[in-house]
């Protein structure tokens, strides 16, 4: 049996679930700015990510809402007010970011 067959990666994993789902420039930085600050609305999450675009923005919010991971609040007020927060499957994540930002600095 060759390696590519007997590594358990190849296949949909729950470690590859996983990275889909936090993976890629942005959502790592969105949800540790949700989990300091908290309910942010749109704008001001925007100006903590300095670099990311509207587009991006929007994409990685929806992706990560649809993850269960980010919780959108819309208020029906002229204008509209949305608002983000982690939820708690993202909250349980924090031990988690802890040790990977321990283990980054170890890198150099």
């Amino acid at each position: 049996m060759s390696m590519e067959h007997a590594c358990p990666c190849t296949a949909k994993c729950p470690l590859q679930r996983a990275m889909e789902a936090i993976g890629g420039k942005w959502k790592m930085a969105i949800l540790c700015s949700l989990s300091i600050s908290g309910t942010v609305r749109y704008n001001d999450l925007k100006r903590k990510m300095q670099g990311i675009s509207n587009t991006m923005l929007a994409k990685s919010l929806k992706e990560l809402e649809e993850d269960g991971l980010v919780k959108r609040t819309e208020y029906m007020e002229v204008p509209i007010r949305v608002e983000y927060e982690a939820t708690q499957a993202a909250a349980s994540l924090k031990p988690i970011i802890l040790e990977l930002a321990k283990w980054g600095k170890g890198l150099g």
